[in-house]
């Protein structure tokens, strides 16, 4: 039977449990609390699957070995505005921040940064690193690989990742974003619908023998579908080149997700941030695409249609509801988190309100 009892917390408490678990495990104190605004940002959003939830697999990771608690960049080629880096398997959300910093400083001097990062780990939701560019001014395109989720068109075995990328532009006091995944699903939505103990729709994925399915537990060891069909999975080919081959970390099948606790993740990541100012008047880029935004926005809606979004503005809306009210977690994900925080020793049991 699903399970639809949910608990609400508050966002900062949620951040205060989560950085004190990271830093049990001798994650350093600004880097927990990275990771941690990073997954509960993720919440606030209205994105579980890339939440908290993600917490016990990164743990797991670091206490094996997989990940390290202290994470070391080493520059491999600095040629102004370009920066290879390797991440010496280091914490992904962390890398992934020093890769947005330096790509935007390199913006801000050459017009444009473009940052590759090697031996990196899952790093959560890339519109977290992408909205902060876009806060500094630039335009902004993040990649990455991920470990193999889907087959290449026409096959059942998976050989490519997720893969996802967000593009994020400045908008007023917030941004105009797109985050997705190349599956028809990203595949933390089917980690949540086995948590929830829900079942997933059939279009979701396959099983390991190519037949459809509804069992998110069938899915996870089958295959997810790429979105828009072959497209979908050439999209995802293409981040692979520019996320594994292009920064020399790893690609497709030897690339490691964060759902096992043992192999090196073998990452890669490309931040590129486009100063606007470089390429016009900041004030017309912003008026210019309020424009765009207006004409998007005033479209004439299709039957059962109430609003059209751009994109972005979901989350946003999302922010502020789950800000002021409490952010909803599945019962099972925040009694995860308790028994994680009593294993490290990072706190005791705490309240919150079941519905």
């Amino acid at each position: 039977m699903p399970d639809n009892h949910t608990v609400t917390i508050d966002a900062q408490q949620l951040i205060e449990l989560c950085t004190k678990i990271l830093t049990e495990v001798d994650v350093p104190a600004a880097d927990a609390l990275l990771v941690a605004d990073s997954l509960v940002q993720a919440d606030l959003w209205g994105h579980p699957s890339h939440g908290v939830l993600r917490l016990p697999w990164y743990v797991r990771r670091l206490q094996s070995g997989a990940m390290t608690t202290h994470s070391h960049v080493e520059v491999l080629n600095n040629l102004g505005a370009v920066l290879v880096l390797d991440g010496h398997d280091g914490i992904g959300q962390v890398l992934a921040d020093h890769a947005r910093k330096e790509a935007v400083t390199r913006a801000m001097m050459f017009g444009i940064g473009a940052v590759s990062v090697r031996n990196s780990n899952h790093f959560g939701t890339a519109m977290y690193y992408t909205r902060k560019a876009a806060e500094q001014g630039c335009v902004s395109i993040l990649t990455t690989n991920a470990s193999p989720a889907l087959a290449p068109w026409g096959g059942k075995e998976k050989r490519i990742g997720t893969n996802p990328w967000s593009i994020a532009a400045p908008f007023g006091d917030s941004a105009a974003v797109v985050d997705i995944a190349n599956t028809a699903v990203a595949r933390g939505k089917i980690y949540q619908a086995r948590q929830q103990n829900m079942p997933i729709p059939e279009t979701w994925a396959i099983t390991s023998e190519g037949a459809a399915t509804t069992d998110p537990s069938e899915a996870i060891n089958g295959v997810i579908l790429p979105m828009a069909g072959h497209k979908g999975y050439a999209i995802s080919f293409m981040m692979d080149v520019l996320s594994g081959v292009l920064t020399g970390s790893q690609h497709s099948t030897k690339v490691h997700g964060p759902y096992e606790p043992t192999p090196p993740g073998g990452v890669g990541h490309l931040f590129i941030a486009l100063d606007v100012a470089a390429f016009r008047d900041p004030g017309d880029f912003d008026e210019a695409l309020s424009a765009l935004v207006r004409q998007v926005k005033t479209t004439p809606k299709a039957h059962n249609t109430e609003e059209i979004f751009y994109p972005g503005e979901l989350e946003d809306r999302a922010h502020r509801k789950n800000s002021a009210h409490g952010i909803s977690l599945p019962r099972k994900t925040w009694v995860e988190l308790q028994e994680l925080a009593i294993e490290t020793g990072g706190s005791g049991r705490r309240k919150a309100k079941i519905f």
